[in-house]
């Protein structure tokens, strides 16, 4: 049997390949035309956290599907931004789908450092539901 590789070590994997930027740095290129923030928690999240205004809600398990233009899946906005920022609630989850942004190549593509729990203990301003 093959070692087994844990989900920390992913993460670890994923983060020393993505851009990763902190909770100023995410609402400085907020504000560039063409740069687009994604959620990528659960609804049940966004739901009892809040959420960043502005940002497109994509569901983890959606994301490799809207993106792609061939799926039938597929949300325009996602491309025709000119960069994407992911975040998750702690940034372990968004490291990982950022190297899969890369892996399809997605060239323009970063992570909120910390997530959703670091922009909102940074200060960040939050929007409730």
């Amino acid at each position: 049997m093959p070692d087994r590789v844990s989900a920390q070590q992913l993460v670890e994997r994923a983060n020393a390949r993505v851009t990763a930027l902190s909770p100023s740095e995410v609402a400085e290129q907020m504000k560039q035309p063409g740069v687009l923030l994604v959620d990528i928690r659960d609804v049940r999240e966004r739901q009892r956290e809040g959420f960043v205004q502005g940002a497109m809600h994509v569901p983890r398990g959606m994301l490799e599907f809207w993106i792609d233009p061939d799926s039938p899946y597929h949300k325009p906005a996602l491309v025709e931004a000119d960069a994407l920022i992911l975040h998750c609630n702690k940034g372990w989850r968004s490291a990982l789908a950022t190297a899969t942004l890369l892996d399809m190549g997605y060239t323009e593509v970063a992570h909120l450092d910390g997530g959703f729990d670091r922009w909102r203990s940074e200060g960040q301003p939050v929007t409730m539901p």
